[in-house]
């Protein structure tokens, strides 16, 4: 037992979607001055319930207790009237407004005869809150202006500008480079020295283990169980999550490699790319590392079509092609899984269905140019269960889809057109481990069927564990290339900033 305070107690919390039991008689606890992980896959029921604990949704059964007191959070502005303030993964600042009228949005104090908004007084305001985390921004900056890291210490200041006493924080760092990190976690300690409660979500291990003092763990909707860090280790979490143990995070599979698939030969492109050579053969996965800004991701899209090249060649199967658009790409049995996955992976708008078979229409068109919905539904039904989507209904929004259960469904859409090469850029980021397993098993089967696969990776552990080879890149050019049996953190990072 702790001996601080419980700010947040969360007892039996159920809540029903149409065709979906996202939450079952769901318990947490968080204590003041103490960071508690919420932790599970993707669709365990995190966001509902942090979107129920903020009065983004209201709960079916089960009582809130905060402080001790059993509240009734009846809406957003409610939430924070107990002292309830959740930072979202995708941050809600308004670029068009400065730093200090967006802490303050919808809390502005006015003169009392013209009603305009006390500018100057806005501006102190900030300052005093800014200063609390250590941040020495402009508060008449735009907040248009302001890099990633520096708008995620403006939404922690706009939380203690509201007198939160629980502040939750969703994948905080998703976008955050390694410095600003460093950053986030000295103002969490700040935090803790508050007595703030801080609920903290994220798929990142190192993470939760450097910066969580307990966990609780959900899985489908379920409470699974709480643990203190000190107590518990890195395979014990990934067995309460996924409620198996995972032998091998890495599946590897050694396959015969057959045929060049895929041959680029001093590769250029305007996008800071100069003189890329590499191959990959059939039934081999060639793994792409590098620092961010290294160019890996530019490579990708000019192979796809999407960048122009401006030299060099690329052959498929011995031959040489000239792709100059995605269609022409497509055509060569060349597919491409953005690493931005809701901007260039899926259309948000359109069910699972849609999305899969968006780029081969054509296969499902009958003699009459209509379309043959039995066999679309067929095969998504027969992708919906290889790949092992959760969800209610193939007609599902995937934009309501967990990030895990939202790759799959491109996957699939790609898998639709049975590329011969398939090019996979960031394919597990912001997914949880059991997803992860499941992805990497799949691009292990289509392996050992003979495809060709490049793997674009930040994720060291998972280029070492799935690829066969590693090239390394640096600064737009090739900086080294590494066998499986050569290849260490230690070598890559060596090779990534430049050390021959």
């Amino acid at each position: 037992m702790s001996n601080k305070k419980i700010m947040l107690q969360m007892n039996g919390v159920s809540k029903i979607f149409p065709g979906v039991k996202a939450l079952d008689k769901v318990n947490i606890k968080a204590y003041g001055g103490e960071v508690t992980a919420l932790m599970g896959e993707n669709g365990a029921g995190k966001s509902t319930l942090m979107n129920i604990l903020s009065g983004v949704y209201k709960k079916d059964e089960g009582k809130i207790f905060i402080e001790g007191q059993e509240v009734d959070i009846k809406g957003i502005k409610s939430a924070e009237e107990y002292g309830v303030t959740i930072i979202h993964q995708e941050l809600s600042l308004l670029n068009n407004l400065t730093i200090a009228e967006n802490m303050f949005l919808g809390n502005e104090k006015f003169e009392k005869f013209t009603r305009r908004i006390k500018q100057d007084e806005l501006v102190e305001r900030s300052k005093t809150f800014l200063e609390q985390i250590g941040c020495e921004i402009d508060p008449n900056e735009l907040v248009g202006n302001i890099n990633v890291g520096e708008k995620q210490m403006i939404e922690i200041a706009k939380a203690l500008t509201k007198n939160a006493s629980i502040i939750i924080m969703d994948e905080p760092t998703t976008a955050l480079t390694d410095k600003e990190t460093k950053k986030l976690f000295g103002v969490i300690e700040n935090l803790k020295k508050k007595g703030i409660a801080i609920v903290y979500i994220s798929h990142r291990m190192e993470e939760i283990f450097s910066i969580c003092d307990r966990v609780e763990v959900l899985r489908d909707g379920k409470y699974v169980g709480s643990a203190k860090i000190k107590d518990i280790d890195n395979d014990k979490l990934i067995s309460m999550m996924v409620g198996r143990t995972i032998e091998d995070q890495f599946p590897y599979k050694e396959i015969k490699k057959g045929e060049k698939f895929l041959e680029v030969i001093d590769l250029c492109a305007k996008q800071g790319i100069s003189n890329i050579s590499f191959e990959v053969r059939a039934g081999e996965i060639l793994g792409i590392a590098g620092l961010m800004g290294s160019g890996r991701t530019e490579v990708a899209k000019t192979i796809f079509g999407e960048y122009k090249k401006t030299g060099g060649r690329v052959k498929v199967k011995g031959k040489e092609v000239n792709i100059k658009s995605i269609g022409e790409a497509i055509k060569n049995g060349i597919c491409y899984l953005s690493e931005d996955r809701k901007k260039e992976g899926c259309v948000l708008g359109l069910s699972i269905k849609e999305n899969m078979s968006v780029c081969n229409l054509i296969k499902y068109e009958d003699k009459f140019k209509s379309i043959d919905l039995k066999k679309e539904i067929e095969d998504v039904d027969y992708y919906i269960k290889k790949i092992n989507i959760k969800t209610p209904s193939r007609d599902q929004l995937i934009g309501n889809l967990s990030g895990g259960n939202q790759q799959k469904v491109i996957l699939a859409k790609w898998l639709m057109l049975s590329p011969e090469i398939l090019i996979v850029d960031e394919p597990t980021r912001g997914i949880d481990v059991g997803a992860k397993k499941e992805i990497y098993d799949l691009l292990n089967d289509l392996k050992a069927m003979g495809k060709a696969i490049v793997i674009i990776s930040s994720d060291l552990s998972e280029v070492l564990g799935i690829s066969d080879r590693i090239m390394v890149m640096s600064e737009g050019k090739v900086s080294g290339e590494l066998s499986r049996e050569e290849a260490s953190q230690e070598e890559i990072m060596k090779l990534a900033v430049g050390i021959k």
